[in-house]
């Protein structure tokens, strides 16, 4: 071991004999008493010392061995050491490219304060590198969120979208204003490759053949048919999907999803997440965990029982015309985009943030956020009713980390 403080939390002396790290409540750790040759020791943890030399340099102090031991115990279980070197082969791998890690050091900070295990940080960097995830729509808000993923580490980012770029489709985390009038597979294939921090692992297929580089990312046409104003959403998602976002340019398909669309997710038991913008209202879930939390069809259902006449509008307003522009704002998708890119990444990083299950809602001009859970339909044939809330299809998650403050 090479233990050390971790870095991305601030210290500071509560008093003589009591240090917090860090500054906010949600991860903030105090320790005490601390003596002072006990307060010197810490400053020694910068991970360049091995623990024999650790204990050669406390009897410097008139430590006992057994008492550095014991207080390295207290901050490991306080979430407050890291050693990226314990984080395994993998994650050696990427610590040793200096580009890679250069661009993500705010991230693998992040995950340093969240993960409280000394090297889990690195480990869950590493781990997302080999997974894939594939994005529906390529508008301002999916190719935003395709963007963020892909500079966050997600290895394979794949968008789906047809027809060509408009000048409406562009924002600064999206599509750049040289794209309008590219095809949107090309241009948002180009956008995951630019904001990749460097090139992913190859991927094995389960075939054992070797799929492309998933650092370039990957970007595929709409299905036959879908013209230009369309978003596809229905077509099966390939094997080996983490996580499906869907995120349409016409904000309807999000806001009231066709229950159909999602019926090869539900039947692999692959994860999907909603996000887009509706006439000026972000909408950002449900994270759906097939068989185990609400889909789009108990979506659909509870609207109907609480509103008779849904349905008869709602088949208005998709066999309507969608002539004019959607109503879209910037500031209000770039936020969409950044919030639903955080729940996926939580999720993919092995928790269910509070979008599992749960739509959450923020009008214009106001932006005030609420929740509203979607609670499996009983005549849903989803099956999530009869299941297990909260749980992954593949059979669960590690409980959420957490730090007593």
């Amino acid at each position: 071991m090479y233990p050390m403080l971790k870095p991305a939390l601030r210290r500071a002396w509560r008093g003589r004999n009591t240090v917090q790290f860090g500054v906010t409540p949600a991860h903030a750790v105090t320790l005490g008493p601390l003596d002072i040759a006990t307060g010197s020791f810490l400053e020694l943890l910068d991970g360049t010392r091995g623990l024999p030399l650790l204990h050669e340099e406390a009897r410097a102090l008139d430590l006992p061995e057994r008492h550095v031991d014991l207080l390295l115990g207290r901050l490991a279980e306080a979430g407050l050491l890291d050693d990226p070197r314990s984080a395994g082969a993998e994650a050696e791998a990427l610590r040793r490219q200096a580009e890679v890690m250069d661009r993500q050091r705010p991230d693998l900070a992040s995950l340093s304060v969240v993960r409280p295990e000394p090297g889990a940080g690195l480990r869950r960097m590493a781990a997302r590198r080999a997974m894939a995830v594939q994005v529906r729509g390529a508008g301002r808000v999916g190719a935003s969120i395709a963007s963020v993923l892909s500079g966050a580490g997600v290895g394979h980012v794949e968008v789906l979208d047809g027809g060509r770029a408009e000048p409406w489709d562009v924002a600064p985390a999206g599509l750049p204003p040289a794209s309008v009038g590219e095809r949107r597979d090309v241009a948002a294939r180009r956008l995951v490759r630019r904001s990749a921090p460097g090139p992913a692992p190859r991927r094995v297929r389960t075939d054992g053949t070797v799929a492309g580089r998933a650092g370039t990312g990957t970007a595929g046409a709409a299905p036959a048919g879908a013209g230009a104003g369309a978003d596809p959403v229905g077509s099966a998602g390939r094997p080996g999907l983490s996580l499906v976002v869907v995120a349409p340019r016409d904000g309807l398909a999000v806001y009231a999803p066709v229950a159909d669309a999602a019926g090869s997710w539900i039947a692999s038991g692959t994860p999907h997440l909603y996000a887009g913008v509706m006439e000026a209202t972000g909408v950002v879930g449900p994270l759906v965990l097939p068989g185990g939390t609400g889909c789009a069809g108990c979506l659909q259902l509870h609207r109907a029982d609480r509103d008779p006449q849904w349905p008869r509008m709602l088949a208005q307003w998709r066999s309507g015309r969608r002539a004019a522009v959607q109503a879209c704002d910037l500031g209000l998708a770039t936020a969409v985009a950044g919030l639903a890119a955080a729940h996926a990444l939580a999720f993919l990083d092995g928790d269910l943030p509070v979008s599992t299950g749960v739509r959450w809602e923020a009008a214009l001009p106001l932006l005030d956020w609420r929740s509203d859970p979607i609670d499996p339909h009983a005549d849903c044939s989803c099956g999530a009713a009869g299941g297990a809330k909260g749980e992954r299809a593949s059979g669960g998650v590690p409980a959420q980390d957490t730090m007593a403050g």
